[in-house]
């Protein structure tokens, strides 16, 4: 099977797929403010067509080549092109503003590389085991399961769980627009046709992402960038040669990315600043960190490509996205008639290790041309934003309409981009609401099938070991900040 996945990716048809997925995403990485939920959003009028297959190694591509992007212009500019990247800024920008803007590039392709081979050999390992366990899990236990994804999600919303639940809840509400799955009702349609299969899900996630970073940039009124960078080829590949050298430092940031990407909703940025905690702690230099360490590079950019790869885990398993790009990656899969879960682990294994072998092969190939583009690519990030905003919008818009050429999509997409614009004004976050809209009806149908499995008795949720198990990480979810804040006020009473 994992033969019959490489053999697929290898298919003339998909491998163009791929490298052109792989530009995608080196561009929508590279200029800050896009990054991968955003580009991945913008390319999926582009997968209306063709198969399954070929649109997953289309947003393979996508996912696989935004980090290396988004490190060029964290290094060149100081500004990361997707959130996790930030942590490359600590010391790439000093280390370009040293003249080493090339080493820094170079380590960060190599690092970006190597961490997405280790993900990938994780993943190809954990997939047998994530089958068993899934056949262990019944209505009562995916409805536990989603129900701690949400509440994960709202945790590490930045420490706002109150916040994070808001959202969260709010997901639930539009996500119980249309028909009952039950009953058949129509439920808070208001008369309207357009909503009587609910709220689409990709015009959403094209207001929420292209739609509100571009209006940010908007208000802003601010250029990406002012500053262009100079430096020579030779130093990319001894940059190239130091992750190698600090092949530790590289394993440490892969592992820690592999395990908190199984994680679902902690996302890269937490993997990648864990990473570099854990570097520079280690490390006998740790006082360089900060000022130009070549470390502090290569550790978050190793963890960030490991945890795409992981993230996979909870994504294809579960049907749960680990973050706001997995998310928009299930509605690829689900419009193109693939149905996350349990049912993909058994009858699309085909579909899943083309996806494993696609995901690898984008970080390499992007790595690659991260190091010998590096200096052409750098000339995007100083387009002003009064040309890239009409763009941006243009083709957000029409990628909405494109899903059925309808004009309620459009609609959606404006409402949904209002939405999420108040959000990040107010320091709201919009994964919960990402995922709710996602697992909303999932939640609501395994609700139902589990009381009527049980005759209405709410016993189901914890008459069994695995159901309690994921009952006490719900109330322990729940119990977490709160139980953390009382902890850290009665020691600051005892000192």
């Amino acid at each position: 099977m994992w033969l019959a996945g490489l053999a697929s990716v290898f298919a003339a048809h998909d491998l163009a797929y791929l490298f052109l997925g792989v530009a995608f995403g080196l561009v929508f990485g590279l200029v800050p403010g896009l990054g991968g939920t955003t580009g991945l959003t913008l390319v999926i009028p582009l997968t209306f067509g063709v198969d399954a297959s070929t649109s997953i190694a289309f947003a393979a591509g996508v996912m696989g080549a935004v980090p290396m992007g988004a490190s060029i212009s964290a290094i060149l500019i100081n500004a990361p092109g997707s959130a996790p990247n930030a942590a490359t800024c600590l010391d790439g920008f000093p280390m370009a503003q040293q003249g080493k803007g090339g080493m820094a590039i170079g380590a960060a392709a190599s690092a970006n590389a190597l961490g997405g081979i280790f993900g990938t050999v994780f993943l190809l390992a954990i997939i047998p085991l994530a089958q068993k366990i899934v056949l262990s899990f019944g209505p009562p236990q995916f409805f536990l399961m989603c129900v701690f994804g949400i509440i994960i999600v709202s945790l590490t919303s930045g420490g706002r769980l109150l916040e994070g639940l808001l959202v969260g809840l709010f997901g639930l509400m539009v996500s119980t627009i249309g028909y009952d799955a039950v009953t058949g009702e129509i439920r808070y349609a208001f008369g309207v046709p357009y909503l009587w299969n609910g709220v689409p899900l990709v015009p959403a996630l094209i207001g929420l992402f292209p739609i509100t970073q571009m209006v940010r940039l908007f208000v802003s009124g601010k250029a990406i960038s002012e500053t262009r960078n100079r430096f020579a080829m030779s130093e990319t590949f001894e940059g190239v040669m130091a992750s190698f050298r600090h092949w530790r430092t590289v394993l440490s940031g892969s592992l820690v990315g592999t395990l908190i990407g199984s994680v679902p909703g902690v996302g890269g940025t937490v993997a990648a600043f864990a990473s570099y905690t854990l570097a520079a702690q280690t490390s006998r230099d740790k006082d360089t960190f900060g000022k130009g360490n070549i470390k502090g590079v290569i550790a978050p950019e190793a963890a960030i490509n490991a945890k795409d790869c992981s993230t996979l885990v909870p994504t294809l398993a579960f049907g749960i996205p680990g973050s706001a790009e997995m998310a928009v990656f299930l509605a690829i899969l689900i419009l193109h008639g693939v149905d996350p879960g349990p049912l993909l682990l058994i009858q699309h294994q085909d579909l899943i290790y083309e996806l494993v072998w696609a995901l690898v092969g984008g970080c390499i190939i992007a790595a690659v041309a991260g190091i010998f583009l590096a200096k052409t690519f750098a000339r995007i990030t100083v387009l002003r934003a009064n040309i890239l905003v009409p763009v941006v919008i243009a083709v957000s818009i029409l990628g909405s309409w494109a899903v059925n050429q309808t004009i309620g999509n459009i609609l959606v997409t404006l409402v949904f981009g209002i939405i999420g614009y108040v959000l990040t004004v107010i320091d709201y976050p919009r994964l919960p609401l990402v995922i709710s809209l996602i697992l909303g009806a999932e939640i609501e149908r395994y609700y139902d099938q589990s009381v009527m499995i049980s005759n209405g008795s709410l016993r189901i949720f914890a008459q069994d070991p695995v159901s309690q198990f994921l009952l006490a990480l719900v109330v322990l979810g729940l119990l977490y900040l709160p139980c953390a804040a009382l902890v850290r006020r009665l020691a600051a009473r005892r000192g």
